[in-house]
């Protein structure tokens, strides 16, 4: 029986373990990676500018993050021949088109983000506790 790769018109199926797809919604998984694409739609900054803006992302994770993003083809990296070295970082054309569906997303999390976290609550309180918070 050949493998069936669902109803997707690109010939995957990310509901297969093994299907190119899943691996790459892992990546897209990682909160700092969503999170970096999103600061990187306004434009070119630099890994302090990135920093700065990702309040309670370690300078490696940062690092790690980027170098992700830039071997996914969303984030291209540039650095200028001076002392100290500048390094700047920018979406390609791919990040931008999933930062415009990433910004879609944060702003739904935003807001719903007080009726979810009442829901939390009421479900804390029915339960007595049995629900993570």
């Amino acid at each position: 029986m050949p493998l069936s790769f669902g109803d997707s018109p690109f010939g995957y199926d990310a509901f297969r373990r093994t299907c190119p797809s899943h691996t790459v919604l892992e990546m897209l998984a990682s909160k700092w990676v969503y999170l970096v694409v999103c600061a990187l739609r306004k434009g070119r900054q630099r890994n302090g500018e990135l920093a700065r803006k990702l309040e309670g992302i370690t300078p490696k994770m940062l690092t790690q993050t980027l170098r992700v993003l830039e071997r996914d083809g969303l984030v291209r990296r540039e650095v200028y021949p001076v002392i100290p070295p500048r390094v700047e970082y920018e979406l390609t054309e791919l990040g931008q088109n999933l930062a415009g569906l990433l910004t879609q997303i944060r702003s739904w999390a935003e807001q719903h983000a007080p009726v979810i976290k009442d829901a939390r609550a009421k479900a804390i309180a029915g339960n007595e506790g049995d629900w993570a918070a």
